[in-house]
């Protein structure tokens, strides 16, 4: 593959990426602007996800009965899928516990961002790692800091959020990359 043939292979990606960033920054607005629907839309994904996944370690746990541990794997699956029934069954209430989980989870994904940051920091574009990883910092701080009481709008304002912001980091990333192979090529 010869180098003009690689850049506009690039410029493809890079295109795909921008286009990609420009509807995550869309959605992260239409969550903001409709936190509650927003939210209610995330539990019923993560409900979705958990019954799926529940299926998938019954069925994994039915073929281990030959080598064992087939009981912790169909307690797994049961477990998932009791937990995916009842937040299809009790939307508004299972918004309290994936609030909470929500901040575990973005404060996770902060610390993460903050050490991929210093990782590529020599590189353009490090510094929008750099202030994802501190807004997601910021964000998880919030929701401990007001759960249980703002349960019905913090999923979706704080996920259209960080949406907005990783849409933003992703767009400046795919820019950033862009830029660099037209320098190059």
């Amino acid at each position: 593959m010869n180098a003009s043939t690689m850049a506009a292979e690039v410029k493809h990606v890079t295109g795909w990426s921008i286009a990609v960033s420009l509807l995550m920054i869309l959605a992260g607005s239409l969550a903001i602007g409709l936190p509650v629907a927003a939210g209610i839309a995330v539990n019923i994904v993560v409900a979705w996800l958990l019954l799926f996944f529940g299926v998938a370690h019954l069925v994994f746990g039915w073929h281990m009965r030959a080598i064992g541990g087939v009981v912790w794997q169909l307690l797994l699956g049961a477990l998932y899928i009791g937990i995916g029934v009842y937040l299809l069954m009790q939307p508004v209430a299972g918004l309290v516990t994936l609030t909470l989980a929500l901040a575990i989870y973005l404060f996770a994904e902060g610390l993460l961002e903050l050490i991929l940051s210093f990782r590529v920091r020599p590189r353009q574009g490090w510094g929008w790692l750099l202030l994802d990883g501190i807004v997601t910092l910021i964000l998880a701080i919030m929701i401990w800091r007001t759960w249980p009481a703002s349960t019905e709008w913090v999923i979706g304002t704080l996920v259209g959020i960080s949406m907005i912001f990783s849409g933003a980091t992703r767009l400046m990333l795919s820019l950033a990359a862009r830029s660099l192979v037209t320098k190059v090529a």
